[in-house]
């Protein structure tokens, strides 16, 4: 008998897939609004003056609150709802991973040699790996504790393989 595990779906499809997108173009408006307000207010001399300090640091703000702020959304974003959509499924027999565009990744149980949660984590939330290498295939998965019964999948998973979950 197979168990299906899902990770919920919390945003619309589209913007999981673009959500990158428009949080750089937000940030470059950010940064052309700041090009253009130092163009129209800044006062241009070619001497070293003290205007200039304020003018370079005003700049140098600006550039890093629009390529800093995206990146750390983007960053925390994908930690936190990159599998959104994704489904784990255990059958008999095999581990069966299939994401929201419909890549899958399959692993027979009988080849996992480890599952193992990071022992840090910089990205919330926490990642279990799952590794397996025992025949000529060597590839590991993750899931996160986001993924609906992540409990009752580690117990399914950890009963099925033999293989004992060690965390932290």
């Amino acid at each position: 008998m197979s168990e299906v595990f899902q990770y919920p779906m919390t945003y619309p499809s589209w913007w999981l897939d673009y959500y990158y997108v428009a949080t750089w173009m937000l940030g470059m408006v950010f940064l052309g609004i700041g090009w253009a307000v130092f163009f129209r207010y800044g006062k241009f001399s070619y001497g070293v003056d003290l205007g200039c300090l304020w003018k370079t640091t005003l700049l140098i703000v600006l550039t890093t609150i629009a390529l800093g702020g995206p990146n750390y959304y983007n960053t925390r974003f994908v930690g936190e709802h990159g599998q959104d959509g994704d489904s784990v499924k255990i059958t008999d027999s095999e581990l069966l991973y299939l994401d929201r565009k419909g890549n899958e990744k399959n692993f027979s149980l009988q080849s996992i040699t480890a599952i193992y949660q990071e022992p840090r984590t910089y990205n919330p939330p926490p990642k279990i790996y799952i590794v397996a290498g025992k025949d000529e295939l060597k590839d590991s998965l993750f899931v996160t504790k986001n993924l609906q019964g992540f409990e009752a999948f580690l117990a399914s998973l950890s009963s099925k393989t033999g293989v004992i979950v060690k965390r932290p």
